[in-house]
Parts: structure tokens; C-alpha cells; sequence
């Protein structure tokens, strides 16, 4: 009698557990499970929302509740939280202060540089600041350059944690004096005639000495063209020394490669000694960290261009380092200290509070999705965007959002097909993560918003069902 109660019980729960299943399967667009399948990446390894933007329950939803790893599509959560809380005029600014008189020329004292965290301080907009700097009149500096870094706290960064890539500019970390990405760009320049290859470097910090002993090689130019390069970096407080070694092919022609080698404080010293130099200054100091004292006088300030355009870059082209400057930024504005991470963190959960969006699951640790450990659902994303659309900033926030087949990282995606130019996306990319969020404008008219999240060792290879999915929210079919 009990095995009988037993198998009654088993089988009534099976019964009930198979229309379940059904139905999670059937959430999921066969266009999507077939190209998950043939991607070797099971269901459960992905989370799929399509919502029009004005409903309460979503059209299709797979795993939404489900903690994942959005990669870059973390940024927004931080550009959409900055565009409220800052607005899309704010800006940053870089300033340029004196500690003595200036005469005839001469700056009696230290020029202090402060930075409030710009995430555009470019090269050009450094010589501009210079610039005015000379314009003032000033020629000689007899103390010190001082840098002042801060508005940020110092936050041992490490570029090499992440992936063991330290060179690459997309590990470097944020900066209160951030200038340039502290990035180099290296452009190789053969010369086929003399069998030669010329190696330059912009900026040219004064302090890094590039070693060129790389040898022109035979055969194609692969998509790849840099593997036959290798890089070593060696280095003190005060100079660098890049090695470069291997092959470069003569096929290739002139190209450029971006690099990062120095410290952060070192990178805006060198590079203001080669621009200041050029310029005809002059400093007879040296260069130290230290902050603004008080009775400085403002000499130069250098402006940002508005937060709207910088969050279109960080969307767009999904710029790490500008969105963790961003992230920190939030930090500073609401705890007025200098920021750490985790006032930024506080600074986005104080304000999805307000906005009554709860997200129990969410994990963030840079605001650039640049982390092994940040976790999000599809639906709290859902949410987000659904927000997002019904907020003030929404037309900021959408323009920054890649157009599939037109521009930022979907530039070169769906080209041809009909949700071409209908789908303002955010991409996320990370080994075992792929992240796609935003809204597409489907062939009716109507917006949806539409999330795509994969942790899986092969990932990498859902483009197809991501495709797969935009399709069926442009078609309606999902």
C-alpha cells in the first residue's frame, strides 16, 4: 500500500511538473533554442525578457529571475543612474592652480594640477590647457609640478588581476587626473624599400624609452596582425623602458596599437614635460603628488564635454575605463569625500531605492561590468529599461545605446536584415559571458525591451541566438 501511495505521488507530480517545463520551453523563441543548441550551450545557461515598454508582464521570459553575469551591460545601470543623479549637462573639470607670484614669465612657486576625475582629458585638450597656461603668460616654472589626485582615493589598482593583460588599455584603472586613458599609441611604419620598420609613439612621455628591435616579416597580414609582437615592459618610479621584439608583416602596412606602461601619476608628468617643453616652457622642478594648499591662485581650467556625450562614448563603444571613472564620480558627488568603489555602489543603490527598484540580486563592483563577481537578472534589467523609457533622460539615454547595423559595437551586426537600424543595444563581452539589453523598435511601431544573458564556457558563440532574438522581438513572433 505505501509503494502504491509512493508511485501515486511521484507520478501526480510529474504530471505537474510537465506543463511547467512546456511552458518554459515554449518562453524561449525556437529561433533562440535552436541557435543556443547549435551553439552547445544549454537553456539553462541563458535568461531571455522581451517586454514592450508600456506593459506590465513581459511577452516571452526565460530565467529571468536568475543572478547572472551581464558583463559590460552593467554599464547601464551606471550611465542610466548618472544621467538622473548628475544630469545630462554636468560636467568635469581639470584646473591648473599657482602657489607663488608670477612675474615677468616666472611662476615663484609649485603649479599644482587638480583633477575632478574627467573621463575625456584627452591629448589635445591637455595642450589646450597648456596652452592656456602660456597665453597667461606663464613661460618658467621654478618649483615644483604638483599633482593633485585627490578626489579619488587611492585604490591600489591593479592591472594585471583581471586577465593578466596589464598593457592593454581596457585594464586601466580609474584615475582623479586621469589623462588620455593613460594610453600610448604605438603606430608601426615600414618601409619595404629599406627592408625597415619604424616604431613611434604618441604621447611620448619623456621618461619612457621604446626599444624597437622588431624585424619586418614575409606573408599576410592576419586579422591578428600584432601576435608576431611581443612587449616588455621594464621600470622604476622615475622611467620605462618598452622592449619591443618578434615580426611585424610588411604586408600590414602603417597601423597603430594603443598601450598603457605607466603609473598614472608618472604618465601626466611625462607627458607634461614633452607638451610643455614643445610649447617653449620651462620647469626647474620636479614633479610630486600632493594637494591644492590653500591661497593657490586659478591660472587654466579645462571642461569636459557634457555628461550626455560622455555616456554616449561608454555606451557606444563600451569604454571601461570611462565608465569606472563615471562610477566613482557618483561616489563623490553624494558621499563629498574623495570616492571609493564602494560609494559608488551606495551612491546607485540609494538611488534605485528611491526609485523603488528593487534588485536583491545585484552584485557590482566598478560600474564598467569589468568584474568576474557582478551579477544581475534579466528581469531587474527589464525593469531598469522599462524605467529608463519613462524617465526625463530617455532620449539621452537611448541615443547612447548602439543602433544595430549602424554604429558602436553592433556596427557590424544584423547589416541586411530588418531589425537593422531598429535596435538601440548594449552588448557585454567577457570569457563565459555574453549580455545583449535595450530596446528594439519593432515592424508595428512599438517598442520593446529586450534582454539577453549567457554564462556558459561557450558563450562566446550565442551571437546567433542574440541575432535570433532581436529578430523575433522586431517580428513580434516572442
Amino acid at each position: 500500500m505505501h509503494r502504491v501511495q509512493t508511485f501515486i505521488a511521484i507520478a501526480a507530480a510529474l504530471l505537474l511538473a510537465a506543463p511547467v517545463r512546456a511552458q518554459q520551453e515554449e518562453r524561449l523563441p525556437a529561433a533562440v533554442a535552436r541557435a543556443l543548441k547549435a551553439a552547445s550551450v544549454p537553456p539553462s545557461a541563458v535568461a531571455v525578457l522581451v517586454q514592450d515598454v508600456d506593459a506590465r508582464l513581459p511577452r516571452t521570459s526565460f530565467n529571468a529571475d536568475r543572478p547572472m553575469n551581464p558583463a559590460s551591460v552593467m554599464k547601464l545601470l551606471t550611465t542610466y543612474a548618472a544621467l538622473e543623479l548628475l544630469g545630462p549637462a554636468y560636467t568635469w573639470k581639470t584646473e591648473a592652480w599657482a602657489t607663488g607670484p608670477l612675474r615677468d614669465g616666472v611662476l615663484e612657486g609649485d603649479l599644482v594640477l587638480k583633477g575632478h576625475g574627467d573621463p575625456k582629458l584627452g591629448f589635445e585638450q591637455f595642450w589646450l590647457l597648456l596652452r592656456q597656461l602660456r597665453a597667461r603668460g606663464l613661460r618658467e616654472v621654478r618649483g615644483d609640478l604638483v599633482l593633485d589626485r585627490s578626489h579619488f582615493a587611492a585604490n591600489g589598482h591593479d592591472p594585471a588581476r583581471f586577465d593578466g593583460e596589464p598593457l592593454r588599455p581596457y585594464n586601466v584603472g580609474p584615475d582623479a587626473l586621469l589623462l588620455n586613458y593613460k594610453a600610448i599609441r604605438l603606430s608601426f611604419l615600414p618601409d619595404a624599400a629599406t627592408k625597415t620598420l619604424a616604431v613611434s609613439a604618441e604621447p611620448a612621455p619623456v621618461q619612457l624609452d621604446v626599444v624597437n628591435l622588431l624585424k619586418l616579416a614575409e606573408g599576410p597580414c592576419g586579422s591578428v596582425w600584432y601576435e608576431g609582437i611581443r612587449m616588455d615592459l621594464a621600470h622604476t618610479d622615475a622611467a620605462a623602458r618598452l622592449i619591443l621584439t618578434g615580426s611585424y608583416p610588411a604586408a600590414c602596412g602603417e597601423k597603430s596599437r594603443h598601450v598603457a606602461v605607466l603609473g598614472h601619476p608618472q604618465f601626466v608628468a611625462g607627458v607634461f614635460r614633452q607638451l610643455w617643453g614643445e610649447l617653449g616652457g620651462a620647469l626647474q622642478g620636479g614633479w610630486r603628488e600632493g594637494t591644492l594648499p590653500a591661497g593657490a591662485r586659478l591660472l587654466a581650467r579645462a571642461e569636459s564635454p557634457p555628461l550626455a556625450e560622455v555616456v554616449r562614448e561608454i555606451n557606444k563603444y563600451s569604454n571601461n575605463v570611462m565608465a569606472r571613472q563615471l562610477y566613482l564620480t557618483l561616489g563623490a558627488e553624494t558621499a563629498q569625500r574623495p570616492a571609493r568603489a564602494e560609494d559608488g555602489e551606495a551612491a546607485i543603490r540609494n538611488w534605485l531605492a528611491q526609485k523603488q527598484l528593487r534588485m536583491p540580486e545585484l552584485a557590482i563592483e566598478n560600474g564598467a561590468g569589468l568584474s568576474r563577481s557582478d551579477r544581475i537578472s534579466a528581469e531587474s534589467l527589464g525593469r531598469l529599461l522599462a524605467a529608463a523609457y519613462a524617465s526625463p533622460v530617455m532620449p539621452e539615454f537611448i541615443a547612447s545605446l548602439p543602433l544595430a547595423g549602424v554604429d558602436g559595437t553592433m556596427r557590424k551586426r544584423l547589416g541586411g536584415n530588418g531589425v537593422a537600424g531598429q535596435a538601440h543595444v548594449k552588448t557585454g563581452y567577457l570569457d563565459g559571458a555574453r549580455a545583449l539589453a535595450g530596446y528594439v523598435l519593432d515592424r508595428r511601431g512599438k517598442r520593446a525591451i529586450v534582454v539577453f544573458l549567457a554564462n556558459h564556457p561557450n558563450a562566446g558563440a550565442t551571437k546567433a541566438a542574440q541575432d535570433a532574438l532581436l529578430a523575433c522581438a522586431w517580428e513580434r513572433s516572442c
